[in-house]
């Protein structure tokens, strides 16, 4: 009887230990995980029924607010000028859960239920007061914003600006764009019309193509076998290398050629910050194969490539949002190096990390890493947490971002004079890559200024149209760095 009971009692505490650890996973370890499910409905009106924090821009501006509605959800939300904002802000819907922008990715801090609101929740339960939600200051200037979005209107792309020695984010536009009061109406129907309305359309506008597309980067790509040449120790601005006005891919029939004769160089070769400048492909191609699929790839990986970026958040503040991780092939045949190795073939990247790029050119060869948010503050106004700026990588050496700079303003003055700016130094690369049989383009150009003194880096994709980059993306890039210097 004794060891009846004894066996009883074991299995009894063993019960009780299963069900423990069951609760402490469920109501801890997978806390956030389980109220940021799209099928937790009583979590999300839940969140409803409190007033959700604002997001506002580095200057003031409200971009996503909650006010008092007469209905069963308590509180509205609201967005001003949505599709300008949406790739930053997100959406918060009553049918779907938020699960992209900062109303994913800071979700538990704009609801108020986030450890770090500890005390802001104490004073709220201690005072009889409603629980608020954070406040999310963000590093986007809205001037920069609205620009680039007004610029790219109707045509798919996207932009970003950055500044190139915090990594702060001031601008983040992806074109065509979404409404996100569409999506945040308290009538179900309506929403969930909407919402099937915009997963269905062709032309993606929910997608942020500053941070989740993949595009050939073209030429623009040349800054990374630069990089890698001058790296090596083995090349210098004027050091000669194999051009010409056509280049045989090896082992295939596949004959390169150039834009323009000024990209043949003279005899078959020509300065290597010529080649840059005037964009050749002969060159570059040729110089990729002499460097080898090694030592490219590892300069590649050095600035990025194979790396998804966190952009925003962690998992203990909601849904990281991260941009897809940009791809250079890691081991191919020569032709296809040749042809990775300008931006083509099966070299991809986000505009993210174009200008990203451009920024540790800017920032004597220091990428930083991608920053939104400034700072998190409480209802009460107490700073939560702030931003400060950190290492990304050490994507290549000062005295290598000092030649590569020289480079890229060689492109403007050289190459593109239309897109020099009054009184101020400009340093970028244009890129013109190939899609669609050949039939168009998606094009490119990633720079920043003052050259001498970088403040702002911009990087630019126009997909899809018949131009070069220095038509289609070059005037915009000038216009936002104009604007961003007034200021």
């Amino acid at each position: 009887m004794n060891k009846s009971l004894r066996q009883l009692f074991t299995m009894v505490i063993a019960l009780f230990t299963i069900l423990g650890l069951s609760t402490t996973i469920i109501m801890a370890i997978k806390a956030n995980t389980l109220n940021a499910d799209p099928r937790n409905v009583r979590a999300l009106y839940h969140e409803y029924g409190s007033p959700r924090g604002s997001i506002i821009a580095s200057d003031g501006t409200v971009l996503a607010k909650s006010e008092k509605s007469d209905d069963a959800f308590a509180y509205q939300r609201s967005y001003s000028n949505g599709p300008v904002y949406a790739p930053v802000t997100g959406y918060f819907s009553v049918t779907t859960r938020a699960d992209r922008g900062i109303e994913a990715s800071r979700n538990t801090l704009l609801n108020g239920e986030n450890s770090q609101l500890w005390l802001a929740k104490f004073k709220a339960l201690f005072t009889g007061a409603e629980n608020k939600g954070a406040t999310i200051e963000t590093s986007i200037d809205p001037k920069l914003q609205k620009l680039a979005y007004q610029i790219l209107g109707d045509q798919q792309g996207a932009v970003v600006a950055m500044e190139p020695d915090t990594g702060r984010i001031l601008a983040m536009v992806s074109t065509p764009s979404y409404d996100p009061n569409s999506l945040a109406s308290h009538n179900t129907t309506q929403v969930n019309k909407a919402y099937s309305s915009l997963i269905t359309d062709q032309s993606n506008p929910m997608l942020n193509r500053a941070t989740s597309e993949l595009y050939p980067p073209g030429s623009t790509f040349k800054i990374v076998v630069a990089a890698a040449a001058l790296e090596s120790g083995k090349y210098d601005t004027n050091t000669s290398v194999p051009a010409g006005a056509s280049y045989t891919l090896p082992g295939t029939v596949t004959a390169l050629t150039n834009t323009s004769s000024a990209a043949n160089g003279s005899n078959g070769k020509m300065p290597l910050l010529d080649a840059f400048a005037y964009s050749s492909n002969t060159a570059f191609a040729q110089l990729g194969v002499t460097l080898g699929q090694d030592t490219v790839a590892d300069q590649a990986k050095k600035m990025g490539f194979g790396t998804s970026i966190t952009v925003d958040g962690t998992s203990s503040s909601g849904l990281t949002m991260k941009a897809t991780a940009s791809k250079f092939p890691t081991a191919t045949s020569a032709d296809r190096l040749a042809l990775a190795s300008i931006g083509q073939g099966d070299t991809l990247e986000t505009p993210l990390l174009n200008a990203m790029i451009a920024s540790a050119v800017a920032n004597g060869g220091t990428m930083m890493q991608p920053t939104l948010v400034d700072r998190v503050r409480s209802s009460d106004l107490t700073v939560v947490s702030e931003n400060a700026p950190s290492k990304f990588s050490q994507a290549f050496s000062k005295e290598t971002a000092s030649k590569l700079n020289t480079m890229m303003q060689a492109v403007i003055t050289k190459e593109d004079p239309q897109l020099q700016i009054d009184g101020t130094k400009v340093a970028a690369k244009t890129g013109t890559a190939q899609i669609g049989n050949n039939s168009a383009n998606d094009s490119w150009i990633t720079g920043f200024a003052p050259a001498d003194d970088p403040k702002i880096a911009v990087a630019v994709v126009v997909h899809n149209v018949n131009a070069f980059g220095s038509e289609a993306a070059g005037p915009i890039m000038q216009q936002i760095m104009q604007e961003a210097l007034k200021q």
